[in-house]
């Protein structure tokens, strides 16, 4: 299994306050992940699009392009990094449409060193453990339905199409499709996943429920039921 200390993290920082830019590039680099600073929406998306990083901390309220629209596009393409948006707003509203457009996790200006450094390493454990080594034994393909999930290449093929998937979308997949016709508990999902349960976690699992639901469209007989209450069953034909 990968781990943090084996792989050298880099992480593109999208913040505008040069003060602050220079405060969080500092302790970064200090904590010895390799940094790459943008200033502006536009520049960390151009950054984003053209390099492969570990994780984005990507602030909203930029200039050129706000971090919604960013993290928006950047999921058309780069759907498996992790995104950290930095705010300065705590609304409960802002936080769900952050998590709407898929970050990972949300950390609310004025926040410590600290408490950042937590949570990257947090996001960070999670992606590396959710993908194996070679020799790892464990599954990762699976064929129901018309469909074939490929959890460890991220994708679902069906007939008609080959749907490219994020980490969360697979791993999600993978468990409902490991007990299938089989009830997975919502909580149990959201700590093997995400790493832990709540409120904020549960709307984001459920935007992603969303998502693989519109992809299994494909076959009509493969469909997710929510057990109201109690969690997710991927019902299959026998």
């Amino acid at each position: 299994m990968n781990s943090i200390e084996q792989v050298e993290i880099s992480i593109l920082l999208v913040e505008d306050d040069a003060n602050l830019q220079m405060v969080l590039q500092d302790f970064l680099e200090l904590m010895d992940y390799r940094v790459t600073v943008a200033s502006d929406g536009e520049e960390g998306l151009r950054l984003a699009q053209t390099n492969n990083f570990h994780l984005i901390l990507l602030d909203i309220m930029l200039p050129k392009m706000d971090g919604f629209s960013v993290a928006a596009t950047l999921r058309e393409t780069k759907k498996q990094v992790p995104i950290i948006f930095l705010t300065a707003k705590s609304l409960k509203e802002d936080r769900l449409k952050g998590f709407m457009f898929g970050c990972d996790d949300y950390i609310t200006k004025p926040f410590s060193t600290e408490e950042l450094n937590v949570r990257i390493k947090a996001i960070l454990r999670r992606c590396l453990k959710n993908f194996p080594n070679d020799g790892q034994k464990e599954q990762w393909v699976f064929t129901f339905g018309n469909f074939i999930l490929d959890a460890h290449n991220l994708t679902l093929t069906s007939p008609v199409a080959v749907h490219s998937l994020t980490k969360k979308e697979a791993m999600l997949l993978r468990m409902l499709c490991g007990n299938k016709n089989s009830i997975v508990r919502r909580d149990e999902l959201q700590n093997s996943i995400w790493g832990e349960s709540g409120y904020f976690v549960s709307r984001s699992m459920d935007v992603f429920i969303a998502r693989i639901r519109k992809y299994l469209k494909d076959d009509p007989q493969v469909k997710i039921v929510n057990e109201h209450g109690v969690g997710f069953k991927l019902n299959v034909p026998e």
